[in-house]
């Protein structure tokens, strides 16, 4: 083969690659909105409509079992994170705030996805303490949690009503309007 042919033969294999590439990233950014609820809105679907919240196993910093089941009747938001992401860490402070206002209402469940590997107990509890969190953080050590859900991306949060029914989601951080319009719409299904 002559050095032209195979100039033009990789040009032509570079040219479908980028086809490749546009074609895949148009059809996952049509599917994937960030900040698009993950689940339908309570206004737009009856409480018999919602989604039931799967249960699942995570532990709090002394190992010890937590389930979403032992917070039956009160609502619940529920996010997962990790130390290591930085949209999680822009959305902390919303949460930590919101918690000072609402611990007495709400169950907040903050999911630290540990892996072991990049996430760890020692490296999500160390990043909580550096920033002041009063939160109580849970460890997803299992992935229990994470399967559940079918969590793909974090963060993660979900709105549950005190019947256990997934009121709203987002995939993304959110802001702090955001997280306390969910908890209002939690808090209204009572």
């Amino acid at each position: 083969m002559t050095k032209q042919i195979k100039t033009i033969i990789a040009i032509v294999v570079f040219v479908a690659f980028l086809a490749i590439i546009y074609w895949g990233y148009s059809t996952l950014s049509q599917s994937f909105n960030p900040q698009a609820p993950a689940t339908n809105s309570s206004d737009s679907a009856s409480t018999e409509e919602l989604q039931p919240a799967p249960d699942f196993t995570v532990f709090d910093q002394d190992g010890k079992p937590v389930k979403l089941s032992d917070f039956a009747g009160k609502p619940v938001v529920l996010n997962f994170w990790a130390s290591w992401c930085p949209p999680c860490k822009s959305e902390m402070p919303h949460f930590n705030t919101v918690y000072q206002d609402q611990k007495d209402e709400v169950v907040f469940l903050m999911i630290d996805q540990t892996d072991g590997q990049r996430e760890t107990q020692a490296k999500g509890l160390q990043y909580v303490a550096d920033q002041s969190f009063d939160f109580p953080v849970y460890f997803d050590t299992e992935l229990e949690a994470s399967t559940a859900y079918g969590i793909s991306s974090i963060p993660t949060t979900l709105f549950i009503n005190p019947a256990g029914k997934i009121v709203n989601g987002y995939r993304g951080a959110i802001d702090e309007a955001t997280l306390r319009s969910g908890i209002e719409a939690i808090k209204k299904n009572d």
